[in-house]
């Protein structure tokens, strides 16, 4: 561990500069980068990455170039304004072990926003929370990753590894961002992915698909419904069909999930169909979000998705001669449990104790996050560790502030103790 002054020196570095880092992260969160909108948003990172001495690399993620890698997932969007930013840290004659700080600076949609308590991109500071979109998911981790780097420096310290705080796109849709940083060459020891883990190691999460599966119907007025075939109500026992499937594999199981009682789920997050009310609707197209457990196939469960929608197809009169059409897109992603990297995360587990007092509890996240591709594509330890948040997705999405000033510190500490520092 890094002797006992030095820590304490960066503990104080931290707090010294939290406030500015409170701030920062909440104009941050002001930036509302949502998928294709990003672009105001990294140009903020890499100033600040700038500013801190490290070497910026900001480039337009080229589809083609990373479209046959291991963990791709295919996009229905333009990448016109994907840009992602690396700041980099290469000390000359680096000895030490080298660390990848990976975050991403997109953000979902906020829903009907006069439903929230205040204007979603508008954050403000309450009851020791910082409210607004992405400031939880994960504006708040990644900016905690660049002050933790940022509070070394200041304590009067230089890693003597590669440090790379990366920010990235697409990690609420493919994950694809993650997967061109590495397409570009960022390899490392270890990486840290500051989600909001309620403090706690992500230690595995299940893999995640998207799809879209496309009803035809049969348009009549609705005065002689009967004759018609309704897209839309045709899509009812499908979706029940497909409840079914998640039941049987949720029954399947995976030790690292013991714990929850259902973690693989199957959500209808869209539907959408018909053209007019007095019309029996002539199509209908829903979105399904599903998890699976880590070792799953994901060829196979695609298989068991499309047999599944056709036996519920053959039911109905109409779809038995016109099935429905699946159409893959977003997530294709692998599940992921965090193996081997003993020595990454024993001092992960020694930092946190060293600032929270108690010992670091494990999780397992029945989402995904960027962490598969570190450790299923590149043989690189992956760590989700990052602050408290709730509501993440939802209304009034907040993150708790000690928790982030207590994050930044544990991953600062792991920098100076992984990376090995010097004066200077």
């Amino acid at each position: 561990m890094t002797d006992a002054d030095a820590a304490r020196r960066i503990l104080k570095a931290v707090e010294d500069g939290f406030d500015d880092q409170i701030d920062f992260t909440a104009d941050l969160t002001r930036q509302p980068s949502l998928r294709g909108q990003e672009a105001a948003a990294q140009d903020m990172m890499a100033r600040a990455l700038r500013d801190r001495g490290l070497g910026v690399d900001r480039w337009l993620i080229d589809v083609e170039s990373i479209r046959n890698l291991p963990g791709f997932s295919p996009v229905m969007v333009s990448y016109e304004n994907a840009w992602n930013v690396v700041g980099a840290w290469r000390p000359q004659g680096a000895r030490g072990r080298s660390l990848i700080l990976n975050g991403h600076i997109d953000v979902v949609p906020t829903g009907p926003a006069e439903l929230w308590a205040s204007p979603p991109f508008e954050p403000r500071i309450a009851d020791g929370w910082l409210y607004g979109r992405g400031g939880g998911d994960m504006k708040a981790g990644l900016v905690a990753g660049m002050y933790a780097f940022d509070a070394v420096r200041r304590a009067g310290y230089a890693p003597q590894g590669d440090v790379y705080v990366q920010s990235v796109v697409e990690e609420e849709c493919t994950g694809n961002g993650a997967l061109a940083c590495l397409q570009r060459g960022y390899k490392a020891d270890a990486a840290i992915i500051p989600e909001p883990s309620q403090c706690k190691l992500g230690a595995a999460q299940v893999g995640v698909m998207w799809f879209q599966v496309h009803v035809q119907g049969r348009p009549v007025h609705v005065a002689r419904a009967g004759s018609g075939a309704n897209a839309i109500e045709a899509c009812f026992p499908i979706i029940r069909a497909l409840h079914e499937l998640e039941e049987d594999w949720n029954k399947r199981g995976h030790p690292a999930f013991a714990e929850h009682k259902h973690p693989i789920n199957f959500v209808v997050s869209k539907i959408k169909g018909g053209d007019w009310t007095s019309s029996v609707p002539a199509w209908c197209v829903f979105d399904m979000r599903v998890g699976l457990f880590p070792g799953m196939d994901l060829a196979q469960c695609r298989r068991e998705i499309e047999e599944t929608v056709a036996r519920a197809a053959r039911g109905d009169s109409f779809l038995a001669n016109s099935p429905p059409k699946i159409v893959y897109h977003g997530f294709q992603a692998e599940g992921y449990v965090l193996e081997g990297g003993a020595e990454p995360q024993a001092l992960l587990e020694r930092c946190h104790e060293s600032v929270f007092g108690q010992k670091l509890d494990r999780m397992a996240f029945t989402g995904t996050t960027d962490a598969r591709f570190f450790g299923l594509y590149a043989d690189t330890p992956a760590m989700v560790y990052g602050p408290e948040s709730e509501d993440i997705h939802g209304f009034d999405e907040r993150v708790n502030i000690d928790s982030i000033r207590r994050v930044t510190q544990t991953i600062a500490l792991f920098i100076a103790d992984w990376c090995g520092v010097k004066a200077g």
